[in-house]
């Protein structure tokens, strides 16, 4: 993350983001396949690495086999098989986009970390080792089980996540940078998906 400062002097957090120009490596339509959509490709690979069907996708598009594939819907901007797309063709200063990356793993967690229990926050009456304990997690005789979805310790992190209403504070389309205000979801070097 960095910071900038607006024209009153603010200064507002932002997490810098590399985008580099996207490949159009499928073109899909209503006529072909149900529904308008453009798949886009980025990040190198080797060829080593991809799959013989994988190589054969991206031949076709007349692109070297790239890491990551992701589909748009309803594409604004009509492109061609092989195009490629930069951030300033998309998005423009001050809107609103969304942001999904896969959160940061955080291993196996307690209830009071994993789910904000409160914990018995006493040392007296013989609690000498259940600060941080989840209590109770059944009842007796009915239903005579673990209720299904009861709140427990377990791993935490790792999952799906969409940040909404971030907005793109500044566009650097010469060194392929987005300037995000506030955090988005993953770790650094993560992928993750901007859209509008």
């Amino acid at each position: 993350m960095t910071s900038i400062f607006d024209q009153a002097g603010r200064s507002i957090a932002c997490t810098v983001v590399h985008a580099q120009p996207n490949v159009v490596t499928q073109v899909k339509t209503v006529d072909t396949d149900g529904y308008d959509a453009l798949q886009l490709a980025y990040g190198e690979a080797k060829t080593k690495n991809t799959s013989n069907a994988m190589q054969g996708h991206f031949e076709k598009a007349k692109t070297a086999p790239k890491r990551k594939l992701a589909e748009f819907r309803d594409f604004e901007i009509s492109k061609n098989l092989g195009d490629l797309i930069s951030i300033d063709e998309i998005f423009t200063e001050g809107e609103k986009v969304s942001a999904i990356g896969t959160s940061k793993g955080k291993g196996f967690q307690g209830v009071v970390k994993r789910h904000h229990f409160a914990g018995i926050m006493q040392s007296t009456h013989g609690q000498h080792n259940r600060m941080r304990a989840p209590g109770s997690i059944g009842a007796s005789s009915y239903p005579s089980k673990v209720v299904k979805g009861l709140r427990m310790a377990g791993r935490m992190g790792g999952d799906r996540v969409k940040m909404r209403n971030l907005r793109v504070e500044k566009l650097l389309p010469d060194q392929n940078l987005i300037l995000i205000k506030g955090a988005i979801p993953g770790h650094n070097g993560s992928f993750i998906i901007i859209e509008k």
